[in-house]
């Protein structure tokens, strides 16, 4: 999660911040929907990276 914000604060879209992390975490790389869920949480203004309560 640190590192998708890390990406994001970089202006990576969420497609290549995958990429990068596949490079180095390879099949343990969170799935694109994943990804593409914390973009979408971070340009709303929510960079919290804990986990909501359910």
């Amino acid at each position: 999660r640190e590192a998708l914000l890390f990406c994001f604060n970089l202006k990576k879209s969420a497609a290549e911040a995958r990429r990068l992390l596949e490079k180095v975490y390879g099949e343990h790389t969170p799935s694109k929907i994943i990804c593409e869920d914390w973009f979408k949480r971070f340009r709303s203004g929510d960079f919290d990276t804990e986990d909501k309560e359910r």
